[in-house]
């Protein structure tokens, strides 16, 4: 949990190399990380309360929105996962 934690902040220092920048350097690929920071002490806290369902919840955040879609993001074009795969 640390590490995703410490993960999600650090990325949100890295500037959007494609695609749009709204605010300063951040795309749209930083909302991502804002699931991740939301999602993961939301999740540890559910499981201290014992509250199973909220923390399912709060883990399938982080699963689907901070693990597969930006997973997902790494193969856009112009991207270097994309150029390494697809070239």
């Amino acid at each position: 949990m640390a590490l995703m934690l410490t993960t999600a902040v650090i990325s949100l220092f890295i500037p959007a190399a494609v695609g749009p920048q709204f605010i300063a350097h951040l795309g749209a690929i930083h909302l991502l990380s804002l699931v991740v920071i939301y999602c993961v002490p939301s999740a540890y806290f559910a499981a201290r309360a014992h509250n199973i369902r909220a923390h399912k919840a709060a883990m399938m955040g982080v699963y689907f929105g901070g693990i597969l879609v930006a997973g997902a993001f790494t193969l856009a074009p112009g991207r270097f996962l994309n150029e390494l795969l697809f070239s």
